[in-house]
């Protein structure tokens, strides 16, 4: 029950998260480009290779912090199912270019801020 508590918790703040942020950069960015995606598919890339390096490493913490950050928030905060129908939606509709700018932009960002999470954690634990 409290892994279901904890998952509970962080997907409640994690899909909060999402819609202000999604919010904020079509507000501030615009729509004729998912923005808001992007970001967040990148920023939640970054947290997520951070904090599991974080805890697999030097601080080892209760498994419920696992479940609150890494299976709640960050399972409601990304949007990688969002992104792969956006990107898809948008070369159907004749923008290509865009698409695949989406497309590859969310791996290809996502990856280095996986890694860049990774060694910020691993910096730390030195």
């Amino acid at each position: 029950m409290d892994n279901f508590l904890a998952i509970s918790l962080g997907a409640v703040l994690g899909a909060n998260a999402r819609y202000w942020l999604g919010a904020w950069a079509a507000e501030k960015l615009g729509t004729a480009f998912p923005y808001g995606t992007l970001i967040i598919n990148v920023t939640g890339s970054l947290i997520l290779g951070f904090f599991l390096t974080l805890i697999s490493g030097r601080y080892m913490v209760d498994t419920r912090w696992r479940m609150f950050v890494a299976v709640g928030f960050l399972g409601a905060y990304t949007t990688f199912s969002t992104y792969t129908y956006e990107s898809v939606y948008l070369m159907m509709n004749g923008k290509a270019g865009a698409g695949l700018l989406n497309l590859f932009g969310s791996s290809i960002l996502g990856a280095a801020a996986v890694t860049t999470g990774i060694l910020l954690a691993q910096a730390i634990q030195k």
